[in-house]
């Protein structure tokens, strides 16, 4: 039942991000958390990309190989994978995101979708 109701959760957050009606404080949020209300929705529960264009995280040269540094830039910015069709909007479109929700998020990506 638990499982249910999480996945419904992501369902629903991710339908929120996607419309852009969700803008919800994730000051004390861990990484997964924050990723399973901001980014699942466009990069998918196995972190493979749902949408065309959209990069597949466990691609051991992909994305999550790139630095730290030029991860959580691409975040806070935004960022356009080259051939996408569409750009990821700064902060995955939730502007109340932090520096430290972006580190927690990346470190939790690095660390569920790296191998």
């Amino acid at each position: 039942m638990r499982q249910d109701s999480n996945k419904l959760i992501r369902n629903i957050s991710a339908v929120l991000i996607l419309t852009g009606l969700a803008n919800v404080n994730l000051a004390m949020a861990d990484g997964a958390e924050i990723y399973n209300s901001t980014c699942i929705a466009c990069h998918g529960e196995d972190g493979k990309g749902v949408l065309p264009g959209v990069p597949d995280f466990t691609e051991s040269a992909g994305r999550l190989s790139k630095p730290m540094d030029e991860l959580f830039n691409n975040v806070v910015n935004g960022f356009q994978s080259p051939g996408s069709p569409m750009a990821m909007p700064a902060k995955g479109g939730n502007t109340s995101m932090s520096n430290e929700d972006v580190k927690a998020v990346l470190k939790y990506m690095k660390q569920e979708f790296s191998k």
